[in-house]
């Protein structure tokens, strides 16, 4: 089995004495807009597709038993502030739910919890840091964020990427046109300018707008693909079984 909240209590209850290393996935993201073409959850939803796919990968494995958990989809968006459909949630509101739910699990010896977040705003990759923190230091967790922004993970993944122009622009967008495409409006897609502004170097206030994001996208959309959305899910996955193994390890 795949997802953790699939299981019965009892087969929970036998996951710490198994031959294999229980590894939990969490994946996170934000709801909020991702321009005019690019569903609300498009961040939740390449963190999960990345979990699948790991989970995927490693179903056979002799040495990790790895299971996806329900997905936390609310982070914190600023950025979003003025546009349709973005649901902010506080910093302490996300750290407190974070640690409630990797505390339970670790209460019951399954502390090897990897968070999997693609939803880059920094005040919300800062939480995500220290909620990890917390739950290694204060409930003797083993919990790890895969932080893609990191240079060694970064330099793997697309040239947009890197350059930051990545806010539901072609590497976004073909994520999601790999997994879910019925939920991207194409033909508008291919309608969309370049809008050459880095969230690397987004100011500490404001938001889209303020950074010239009027569409609340970034880069090139119009050249998404599916195609390069798989190529980069492959890459993804790469990165997490790499992590999950690490886990594994400590």
């Amino acid at each position: 089995m795949t997802y953790f909240a699939d299981l019965s209590s009892r087969q929970v209850a036998s996951l710490p004495d198994d031959e294999r290393v229980p590894v939990l996935l969490l994946p996170v993201g934000a709801i909020e807009p991702h321009g005019p073409h690019a569903p609300l959850g498009t961040d939740p939803l390449i963190s999960r597709g990345m979990c699948e796919r790991a989970a995927e990968r490693l179903a056979a494995d002799d040495d990790v038993h790895v299971l996806v958990l329900p997905e936390v989809p609310y982070g914190v968006t600023r950025f979003a502030a003025g546009f349709a459909g973005g649901i902010h949630i506080g910093e302490e509101t996300l750290h407190s739910l974070l640690v409630d739910i990797g505390a339970a699990l670790i209460a019951q010896r399954l502390g090897r919890i990897l968070l999997v977040n693609n939803h880059f705003e920094p005040a919300h990759l800062v939480t995500l840091r220290r909620a990890a923190e917390t739950l290694n230091f204060a409930y003797d967790g083993r919990v790890a964020l895969l932080e893609l922004v990191r240079r060694r993970h970064a330099e793997r993944l697309t040239d947009e990427f890197r350059s930051g122009e990545c806010h539901a622009g072609r590497y976004e967008t073909s994520l999601v046109l790999a997994d879910r495409p019925e939920l991207v409006d194409q033909t508008l897609m291919r309608t969309l300018p370049h809008v050459p502004v880095s969230l690397a170097a987004a100011p500490a206030d404001g938001g889209f707008r303020e950074m010239g994001m009027t569409d609340a996208y970034c880069g090139k959309p119009a050249e998404a693909t599916a195609r390069e959305g798989e190529e980069t899910f492959s890459t993804l996955t790469d990165l997490l079984v790499e992590a999950i193994r690490e886990l594994a390890r400590e």
